[in-house]
């Protein structure tokens, strides 16, 4: 199994990896503001649960595939970055649609949720950090004269989610409680909106730009 102090170094890395803001952080912080604390907790979740999808893929060989290949890699980070652009669309278009009364998304409302949680299920899994994290340092933290790598994986997998659910909680919190005092007024909240919109459209690019150090 995994030792202790393979653990720790990995949680260290994976610590310095995450608190310099990413894709996955600058999405939730863009529905935060846009949608409000709800959609933002259910944006964290699913991002999450993306990223362990990144660990799986890499523990069981698939993720060596994407960060080997330009071709699939460009594939996968082009497929986020217009699916992050049309999330920040819709945004801005339905900015004067919020209302203050609004914050609070009806408790019997799960299909959104469900549907919030599957948009940050799909960035988190096209997130190039995380693909290009996972598929480069993970492997390097496992003990191969131990065996079972695959299982040895998915277990370090956990702390940098671990650790993401704690950090992407309180910037998805933060931000809604800027979008709350915002919310005073429905100009504002408006405005605020359409902040978040554009804040999804301006990180689709960037992703969309940024390319591989190979």
């Amino acid at each position: 199994m995994v030792s202790t102090d393979r653990v720790l170094a990995f949680a260290a890395m994976s610590l310095l990896v995450i608190v310099i803001p990413g894709p996955s952080v600058l999405f939730v912080i863009g529905r935060a503001l846009a949608h409000g604390r709800r959609t933002a907790l259910a944006t964290v979740l699913g991002n999450l649960i993306g990223s362990y999808f990144l660990v799986v893929a890499v523990a069981w060989g698939l993720g060596a595939l994407v960060e080997s290949s330009a071709a699939v890699f460009v594939g996968v980070k082009l497929a986020g970055a217009v699916y992050l652009v049309y999330l920040g669309v819709q945004a801005f278009r339905h900015r004067k649609e919020m209302r203050a009364a609004d914050i609070q998304a009806p408790a019997g409302e799960r299909r959104g949720d469900l549907r919030t949680i599957l948009d940050g299920i799909f960035v988190g899994v096209t997130n190039p950090k995380g693909i290009v994290f996972f598929a480069a340092v993970l492997p390097q933290f496992v003990d191969h004269a131990a065996g079972r790598l695959p299982l040895q994986m998915m277990v370090l997998g956990l702390v940098p989610v671990t650790i993401g659910l704690v950090t992407d909680t309180l910037w998805g919190l933060g931000a809604s409680a800027a979008r709350n005092w915002f919310a005073r007024s429905d100009r504002r909240l408006s405005m605020v909106g359409g902040a978040g919109g554009f804040a999804m459209i301006g990180l689709g690019v960037t992703v969309a730009a940024t390319g591989r150090a190979d």
